[in-house]
């Protein structure tokens, strides 16, 4: 977009079959992490800063209303967050976006076509599935996030395209050792999904790597992260926006999320976003790597707490 204390599972590459047209099959690429183990991800992409509009200086309801026109576009390979001290809308476009794509854009803006800036950003937006110590789906993989818990009952956080048509999980491709099912499952339009482990003995340890999480907390600008991740390692950046949206293509469009810098690769997807002792993000997706930069968003982990009704400890 990560447990020391139980043993990491072994990298295993992700299985070959072929996938049908289900979300869940249409993942590219996932951050693995071991069965208690928490594994950060995330995906930088270098945009370069070509504007192809001048602010137009809109109140925040007809950003709002430029940000829905983007949406009714349906442009795959596109992201776009509001910009409140220039008063537009930033519209990232991956390297499959077409000039034809960006016209189609601005068209569906209309007359407030202006208040649109473009940035072209390097590689290709998508949901990051594949890599490392992993969990494993009947035909994927992806890492876990955060563990987290309800009373005495434990449970492990990660991306909603990975959980979205999985049942069973196991620490291996064998599919030999349970970890748990899936229990809760939100994308697209969210991104994150919840696994109740079989057995909560021994407890999985709440942290990321060796960094332990005692509190979640929402991002803001500038804030300093970092993730995790089973190809890449550890990576820190600065969260760049809020409340982006990013159209993967297929219909699986997902906002609200943390755009960052943070770089990552297939395989890190899943993962978790933290600063500090505190959780921020679930890895959603992103392009680039950590040789040239990227961009990644995340999940904002608040909202998923929320949502199943556990913390993290």
């Amino acid at each position: 977009m990560s447990f020391k204390h139980i043993p990491h599972i072994p990298h295993a590459p992700i299985p070959s079959a072929t996938r049908g047209r289900t979300r869940a099959r249409n993942r590219l690429a996932v951050l693995a992490a071991g069965l208690a183990a928490v594994a950060a991800f995330t995906v930088p992409a270098t945009a370069s800063a070509s504007s192809e509009a001048d602010s137009g200086g809109l109140s925040a309801d007809r950003l709002a209303a430029v940000g829905a026109a983007v949406q009714r576009a349906d442009v795959a390979g596109t992201a776009w967050y509001t910009d409140p001290a220039t008063g537009t809308l930033v519209v990232s476009a991956d390297s499959t976006v077409s000039a034809t794509d960006l016209a189609r854009i601005k068209r569906e803006a209309g007359t407030d076509a202006g208040a649109l800036r473009v940035e072209r950003t390097a590689g290709t937006f998508r949901k990051l599935l594949s890599g490392g110590d992993a969990i494993y789906a009947s035909s994927w993989r992806c890492s876990l996030g955060f563990n987290v818990r309800s009373g005495s009952t434990y449970y492990a956080l990660t991306a909603g395209h990975c959980t979205d048509g999985a049942g069973t999980w196991w620490t291996s491709s064998s599919h030999t050792t349970t970890v748990g099912s899936t229990v809760g499952s939100s994308f697209p339009g969210n991104d994150y999904g919840l696994i109740k482990y079989a057995s909560n003995s021994p407890v999985p340890p709440g942290t990321v790597g060796s960094q332990d999480i005692t509190s979640a907390a929402n991002a803001t600008v500038g804030m300093s992260v970092t993730r995790r991740g089973s190809t890449t390692g550890i990576h820190s950046g600065t969260v760049q926006a809020l409340n982006a949206t990013v159209n993967y293509g297929g219909g699986d469009i997902v906002s609200g999320l943390i755009r960052t810098n943070v770089c990552a690769e297939p395989g890190d997807s899943g993962g978790p976003l933290y600063s500090g002792t505190r959780a921020i993000g679930l890895t959603s997706g992103g392009s680039g790597n950590c040789s040239s930069g990227g961009t990644t968003f995340f999940q904002p982990v608040t909202e998923a707490l929320s949502a199943y009704g556990v913390s993290v400890y």
